[in-house]
């Protein structure tokens, strides 16, 4: 079982060792990506509550929809975002995101059940927003497949927070319904402010 588990460590850390290694920075420009995408997503208080957010409203609705849903996310994210690098921008993006968090996070705050496909289509419309603005603010000095690999393992980082964050609070459900209300509270303040 250990043998197993340091086996599964070494090739789960394997991409990001050779995304990040000393290789990559050899050329200018290509320092930033990866960290610039890592932390894009989480040093924005509204892509990081949404993206725990999917996970959560994800452990909610159970079954297939724990991966589906956020995968959903991470795909649409992905397209949008090679849009928004190639220069094609989503009109009202920060309005996007902003009801990314109020609808999600009264879904949660309810706990509305959907199916897996209806889950899955609601959170990549809001990825789309999400997406387009991580391609749009990528940095000049960066290189587009690290600059994306990072906020892409961020943001499965953050939906995992997500579904943990469901399974650990699931025995205490106003927990959860209260961290939906928060989230929600946050997407309505981006709104009007």
């Amino acid at each position: 079982m250990r043998s197993t588990l340091n086996r599964w460590n070494r090739w789960s850390i394997a991409p990001l060792v050779l995304a990040t290694s000393g290789i990559a920075n050899a050329h200018p420009g290509h320092a930033d990506g990866v960290l610039s995408g890592l932390t894009h997503p989480l040093l924005g208080a509204d892509h990081l509550l949404a993206m725990v957010a999917v996970g959560l409203w994800a452990w909610q609705l159970g079954g297939r929809a724990r991966w589906q849903v956020p995968a959903s996310f991470v795909a649409l994210m992905s397209i949008a975002a090679i849009a928004g690098m190639a220069g094609f921008a989503l009109p009202q993006v920060e309005s996007g995101i902003a009801a990314s968090l109020l609808v999600l996070g009264l879904l949660i705050a309810f706990s509305v059940r959907t199916g897996t496909v209806f889950g899955a289509a609601t959170v990549a419309l809001f990825a789309l927003f999400h997406g387009s603005a991580h391609g749009v603010e990528m940095p000049l000095e960066a290189t587009a497949w690290q600059y994306g690999l990072g906020f892409v393992l961020a943001t499965v980082g953050l939906h995992g927070v997500g579904l943990l964050l469901g399974k650990g609070l699931g025995r205490h459900g106003w927990m959860v319904r209260a961290a939906g209300v928060a989230i929600a509270g946050s997407g309505a303040w981006l709104m009007v402010g």
